[in-house]
């Protein structure tokens, strides 16, 4: 196996679901801000493996929600 294209870094959580929830200003998505969205590239591995540790803390921050199909059938 070709080493030369392995790379030892931390991976985007990126799932494709490019949203920015306009209250939180958090991608619902990945969970990340803007900046950290645009910095992702040029952070430290250790920069973003602190990104990453803090990402599902942040999921519950959206789970709120005020109306829509749960609202009517009498749930949160």
């Amino acid at each position: 196996m070709d080493e030369v294209w392995k790379r030892e870094e931390v991976e985007s959580p990126c799932v494709k679901l490019c949203v920015v929830h306009p209250e939180e200003r958090i991608c619902v998505g990945c969970f990340r801000s803007i900046d950290e969205i645009s910095s992702w590239s040029r952070l430290t591995p250790a920069e973003r493996t602190a990104i990453m540790a803090e990402l599902p803390a942040r999921a519950p921050r959206l789970a709120k929600r005020r109306g829509g199909r749960m609202q009517r059938l009498g749930g949160n």
